[in-house]
């Protein structure tokens, strides 16, 4: 059982910062063998909030939230280490982003491999198909 844990940027420890770095890099770099600059600067952004679910001082899995100058809303970033997959942190995590960004459309950048996984969080297709560093993307929306 994990423990679900919410902050911004100025309030995260440097342990904690380094750890959901580190898992993002772990899956999205190093896993998928992507490289990319996966720390884009957005994490630092007044909107941003970082989620994260801990299982035994691990941080287990990470989702990120963001707010868009425009007003658009935002979650990324999804991302759960190899060790405790299968196990619903990232849909805990996701579900509390959402319910963190309010009532109104959210959307997301979904690897397409995910579409349904999404579908299942009440996400819908908003649009073609695109890559995006190698990697076959969707672009999804909630409510």
């Amino acid at each position: 059982m994990g423990t679900l844990h919410a902050a911004k940027f100025a309030d995260l420890d440097v342990r904690t910062l380094h750890d959901l770095l580190r898992l993002r890099v772990d899956v999205f770099v190093v896993e998928q063998q992507c490289p990319y600059p996966e720390i884009d600067g957005r994490d630092v952004e007044p909107t941003a909030e970082h989620l994260w679910m801990d299982v035994d001082g691990q941080v287990a899995a990470t989702v990120r939230t963001l707010v868009d100058p425009n007003g658009t809303r935002r979650l990324g970033r999804v991302a759960t280490h190899r060790d405790h997959r299968g196990r619903g942190y990232a849909a805990q995590l996701v579900r509390e982003g959402l319910r963190r960004l309010g009532d109104g459309p959210v959307q997301i950048g979904a690897q397409a491999h995910l579409a349904d996984w999404y579908a299942r969080l009440g996400f819908v297709r908003s649009g073609p198909d695109y890559l995006e560093d190698g990697i076959p993307h969707l672009p999804m929306t909630r409510g």
